[in-house]
């Protein structure tokens, strides 16, 4: 069964919680003790119904203050899919967490308010979804039964998007639009009788259906975590190296490379959580044993023979920042890739985005929650390529070297 991420993103009181919540309720996806916080305390603070966003903010700032400050991993299962679903921030200040959240996603479900329409904030999510190759886009207009469940509005603010999109031209995205009720649970589940003009799927049947291209995921590729020593039949050791598959697969009597070295060698076994297996994919964790002797340490990687992956220190990425302090030319960092990390320096910042325009700015500093394209330069080496292609090898970040917290996440070009 192939797993789903999906990031949902929008305004600050679009509902974005509340809909994961109802989602988990109708699935049946709630645990006895969470359905009962959720009645205890909806019946407390004197709500009058069941308040789902109680189900996805964890965070006691967030129950007091009503709203999503840091991002929720929620998983959900179907007998179709499984899903991981992170619940963003909509605030202008947690920009930050809504890259966080939205950099690993397939899909990300886009809430707007029906009463309010197409807002700063979907223009910006927009643009960062866009920015970060989302594959598929769904817009759900929420709130409908304030307005009636109408037609006309929802097909107002769906024209809007539309020209939002024709605007993008560098969008590859593709998109669905949905008039919903997170509140009241039309077309979450199971279609509505309340907005018969609509002739689509509801949100879990749009969301099963969704169909990925795993072109981008074509190169076969483990980065080493551990390198483990067992003793094999015969009482001697045998190196192994375990890692995540980090894309495509593996096979036994597949050729690799090893890097750094570029070093050949061929896949003797392979263990997968204890037994012997042929083959390993994508988001698995093995153990691969090859059938010579190879300088192989942590951070190295293990891809197939022949691949077109480039080795290089030099790194143009686009970069959101995450610290107070701004980031300037010629500062150094950590920079984490995988397992692997190395010492890199600001060499320029070609600009800012304007996430409202789209449009780079000239600028000296990239502020706290800021996007902009910058150039690296590694003190060594790295196997890389571009996140539109690859978003496991295309992505990284940049720690601080005093307090060792993170910077900056990055996506190369």
């Amino acid at each position: 069964m192939d797993i789903l991420r999906i990031a949902t993103a929008g305004s600050v009181d679009d509902g974005k919680s509340t809909l994961i919540g109802r989602l988990l309720f109708e699935t049946k996806s709630l645990k006895t003790d969470q359905l009962q916080h959720i009645e205890e305390k909806s019946k407390t603070i004197n709500k009058g119904y069941l308040d789902f966003s109680l189900a996805t903010d964890g965070l006691l700032t967030e129950r007091r203050q009503g709203i999503t400050i840091d991002v929720s991993h929620i998983y959900l299962s179907t007998p179709k899919r499984r899903y991981i679903i992170a619940d963003s921030p909509g605030h202008v200040e947690y920009t930050r967490n809504m890259v966080t959240g939205a950099s690993t996603a397939d899909a990300a479900i886009l809430l707007l308010d029906a009463t309010k329409g197409m807002s700063e904030q979907t223009v910006r999510h927009f643009r960062i979804t866009s920015l970060l190759g989302t594959k598929q886009l769904i817009f759900a207009i929420n709130k409908m039964d304030l307005m009636d469940y109408r037609q006309s509005p929802f097909e107002d603010i769906k024209q809007s998007i539309i020209d939002l999109k024709d605007s993008d031209s560098g969008t590859k995205s593709q998109f669905h639009f949905i008039p919903i009720s997170a509140l009241k649970g039309d077309n979450i589940v199971n279609k509505s009788k309340n907005l018969p003009w609509y002739l689509g799927d509801s949100l879990l049947d749009l969301i099963e259906g969704l169909n990925f291209n795993d072109s981008t995921y074509r190169e076969n590729f483990l980065k080493v975590q551990y390198v483990l020593r067992p003793n094999d039949k015969n009482g001697s050791f045998k190196r192994g190296f375990a890692g995540l598959v980090c894309s495509g697969e593996f096979g036994i009597g597949n050729e690799v490379e090893i890097y750094p070295g570029a070093k050949n060698a061929v896949i003797e076994s392979i263990e997968h959580i204890g037994e012997s297996v042929s083959h390993i994919k994508k988001y698995e964790n093995a153990t691969i044993y090859l059938d010579r002797e190879i300088d192989v340490s942590r951070g190295s990687v293990i891809v197939s023979s022949p691949n077109p992956l480039k080795y290089s220190t030099k790194i143009d990425a686009t970069l959101c920042w995450m610290e107070r302090d701004g980031l300037k030319v010629g500062n150094k960092y950590w920079f984490q890739h995988g397992v692997t990390r190395v010492v890199c320096k600001v060499v320029s910042i070609d600009g800012k985005m304007d996430l409202t325009s789209g449009e780079l700015e000239c600028v000296d500093t990239l502020e706290l929650n800021d996007i902009g394209k910058i150039n690296l330069q590694l003190a060594q080496p790295i196997l890389k390529k571009p996140f539109s292609e690859n978003k496991e090898l295309g992505s990284f970040i940049l720690i601080n070297y005093l307090s060792n917290n993170t910077a900056g996440v990055g996506f190369m070009e």
